[in-house]
């Protein structure tokens, strides 16, 4: 089996330094390349085309956000892993609005780091703990004209995706951090009752995991009142 390749893009050599002998160690990975700027990430990307870049935020010439959203529009195939060492709210919607497919703080373990990589290399987004709260906390409070989410999660009425009242009582409860049988309790249904809901909204939504259904809930307002 061949291994992820990966580009390091942080203008600090020894942090470049310490996550390439981190990752290194593990016999599935592989760092490509490296860039100490925006810039020179982008060009790295195009030269390279690694499986997966990981992009410090705050860099000179051109921040990690601004490479992220140039190589999506770029169409590069490569997967970009946002690395902070912050997890303030405007950079992780930022991260996600530019198409980061996940976001890790800089004091994540190995363990994790390995896990997350691997997970997005196949395909399926990751945010460290503390970030999943922050989208969460995002998705569940206020909208723009104020009215909270769990209250419009009862207003009945569906969406452009067709999503039923129910749906979206589930849709609420699985980004409120419920397992399904906590959900069945909740509703007073059987656990596989919860199960069929939450395929049919993955199948309504064109997505394939509940990670992917968080962020688009999030990134279309499914949730709030139009």
């Amino acid at each position: 089996m061949s291994k992820i390749t990966v580009l390091l893009a942080d203008d600090h050599i020894l942090v470049r330094n310490g996550i390439k002998a981190m990752l290194e160690a593990d016999e599935d990975i592989i760092v490509v390349g490296e860039a100490d700027n925006g810039v020179q990430a982008v060009q790295r990307v195009h030269e390279l085309q690694p499986d997966l870049t990981i992009m410090d935020i705050r860099m000179p010439e051109m921040n990690g956000l601004e490479a992220c959203e140039t190589i999506r529009k770029k169409n590069e195939n490569t997967k970009v892993v946002m690395l902070s060492m912050h997890d303030t709210e405007d950079y992780v919607l930022e991260s996600l609005r530019v198409g980061a497919w996940g976001y890790l703080l800089k004091d994540t373990d190995r363990v994790e780091f390995i896990k997350a990589l691997k997970q997005i290399n196949n395909g399926i987004r990751y945010y460290s703990g503390a970030v999943s709260n922050i989208l969460a906390k995002q998705l569940l409070g206020k909208g723009a004209n104020g009215v909270r989410v769990n209250e419009i999660v009862d207003s009945g009425g569906t969406d452009v995706y067709g999503l039923s009242k129910r749906e979206k009582q589930i849709l609420g409860l699985v980004i409120n951090g419920k397992h399904n049988k906590e959900i069945a309790d909740v509703l007073e249904k059987s656990i596989r009752t919860i199960e069929t809901h939450r395929f049919n909204i993955m199948k309504k939504l064109g997505v394939n995991n509940a990670v992917d259904m968080i962020n688009k809930a999030m990134r279309e307002n499914l949730l709030q009142n139009t």
